[in-house]
Formats: C-alpha cells, sequence, structure tokens
C-alpha cells in the first residue's frame, strides 16, 4: 500500500452478518462460500489473528458474532456469548504470536448484546477481564433506531475503561460522530464519506450537499471555502455538478477528497475543541448548524 500510517484491519465480523446466507457458524469459526465460484473457506480466531499480523495492522480485530439490530434477545445472547469464546482464544493467541512479531500490534475484543442493557453490561464485563488496550463497540448501525443506538453508546461510556481506547464500528454521518464522541467514543470506521462521494453525496458544516441537484447547475461558488481541502475551494459547485452529470471520474475524485478531508477536519476539531474543554458548547452549536436548526 505504501502507507505509513496507522491501518486497522477488521476481523470480518461484519460480513457474518451481511453474507449470511454464505456462511456457517459453528464453535470453531466461520466458513463461507465464495459468492464468485462456490468454493468454501474457514476461518478460526486463531487465523484471524494470523492474517491481521501478516498484513502487518497496527490495530487488529478479534473474531466475533454481528447480530441484527432488530434481532430477539435470544439471538443477542448466543452471538453474545459466541463472541466471547472466540475473544479469549483470539487473546491466547495473539499473546502467543507476539514475540515472532517485531511490529507492534494492539488487539481489541467487540463488545455486543445488541440493544440490551444488561447484556451490554454481560459482554463488556467478560471482555474487560481479558485486559485488552482497548475495547470496540460492534452490532450497531445494523438495523436499530438511531436513539436505541445513541442509547446504547451511553451505556458503553459507564461500562468500558475510561483510560483506554473506544472504537464505535461501522459509525456513521457527521452528526454520529459529534454525538458518539460526546459519548466517549475515540474511533471510528466507516464506509459513507466515500460511498456517499460516489453518489454525488457531499457533507459541509451547513449539512448535505447533493451536488447533481439541477439547481447546482450554475452555482459557481467554490465547492466549500472553510479551508480544510484546496481542491474545494479550487473548483466550482457547476463544474462538479458538469462532471457528475457526465459521469466523468474527476468529479468522483474531487468528492471523495471532499468528504475524507472534512471528516478528518472534523475529528481535528473535536479534539482541539475537547483540549481546550469547550467540545459541549462547540457540539451544540455545529449539531444546529449542520441540521439547519434554528
Amino acid at each position: 500500500m505504501n502507507w505509513e500510517g496507522v491501518i486497522l484491519t477488521d476481523s470480518g465480523g461484519f460480513q457474518i452478518f451481511s453474507l449470511n446466507a454464505f456462511r456457517k457458524i459453528t464453535d470453531d469459526g466461520v466458513t463461507f462460500q465464495s459468492h464468485l465460484d462456490g468454493s468454501k473457506h474457514h476461518f478460526t480466531p486463531e487465523k484471524i489473528i494470523d492474517i491481521q499480523r501478516i498484513i502487518g495492522s497496527d490495530i487488529m480485530m478479534m473474531l466475533d458474532v454481528c447480530p441484527p439490530g432488530d434481532a430477539d434477545k435470544k439471538t443477542w445472547i448466543n452471538a453474545l456469548e459466541q463472541t466471547t469464546r472466540w475473544a479469549i482464544r483470539s487473546m491466547k493467541h495473539y499473546k502467543a504470536t507476539h514475540p515472532l512479531y517485531n511490529h507492534e500490534q494492539i488487539l481489541l475484543p467487540i463488545v455486543q448484546g445488541g440493544i440490551d442493557k444488561e447484556l451490554r453490561l454481560r459482554s463488556a464485563s467478560e471482555l474487560c477481564a481479558l485486559e485488552a488496550e482497548g475495547y470496540a463497540i460492534g452490532g450497531l448501525a445494523v438495523g436499530e433506531k438511531k436513539s436505541d443506538m445513541l442509547k446504547t453508546v451511553e451505556w458503553m461510556d459507564e461500562f468500558l475503561p475510561k483510560n483506554k481506547l473506544r472504537y464505535l464500528m461501522g459509525v456513521g454521518t457527521p452528526e454520529d460522530l459529534v454525538e458518539c464522541v460526546s459519548r466517549g467514543v475515540d474511533l471510528f470506521d466507516c464506509v459513507m464519506p466515500t460511498r456517499n462521494a460516489r453518489n454525488g453525496q457531499l457533507f459541509s458544516f451547513d449539512g448535505k450537499i447533493n451536488i447533481r441537484n439541477s439547481k447546482y447547475k450554475t452555482d459557481f461558488s467554490p465547492i466549500d471555502e472553510n479551508g480544510f481541502s484546496p481542491m474545494s475551494e479550487e473548483y466550482s459547485k457547476a463544474y462538479l455538478h458538469h462532471l457528475f452529470k457526465t459521469e466523468e471520474i474527476l468529479g468522483y475524485r474531487i468528492a471523495t477528497q471532499h468528504n475524507l478531508r472534512f471528516y478528518i477536519f472534523l475529528m481535528k476539531t473535536m479534539q482541539k475543541e475537547i483540549e481546550k474543554n469547550s467540545f459541549m458548547p462547540w457540539a451544540k452549536k455545529f449539531l444546529s448548524r449542520y441540521l439547519n436548526k434554528n
């Protein structure tokens, strides 16, 4: 990749959720059937660690079972129990293989439990016993209501160590990031900045911009003038609108860079506001502007 920055890799737990028609879960691990050629591939918690070791990830994830957000309690319990069993095996293998690699890597377990408070507490307690360097919050943004997601993140702020990394998986929109940082989350991942960019949706401090809309055909103002993306200051909304209408690849590149730079700038801004002890007033002001509330 030639990337000198931090690399985080997932375990495949989300694919257990999203490719449920092509997989079989057993206590030993997960077997996937390729949607391309029908070949079968078996992944154990230990093999997942080995793969991430070889890749050279800085932050590795344990194999977990991610149930749907609207599943029943029994499904959440089964996913929680399997995730804990795999986590114990993962930590054991991680420690056993640590001397074999010079590259420093950390391994995070993933808390499950759906949107049930007691189950989330149970999962967090079992995984905290592993004394990992940080903890991931999984099983959210997979079909549950936004209000339930935020409530569950609040519980995690209570249940997880405050002196260790908290990583919320698969989230989310700019307002999600601000809302969840205010609830104790440090780290996020999401395809939204790039996926939405390819579909013509840009994020800004004043909300979302759907650049395909006809109103931008003659809007020659810069895409954004907040100083976080030189490319967004150089090109106009009208030009980007034209690029998307003609399906020119440059349009996707401009939109993608804009969204990525916006997200990076947003996270850095939140970090600065936390350091200044002014995060909550800033967050209220940001959300009011972003959601266009007067």
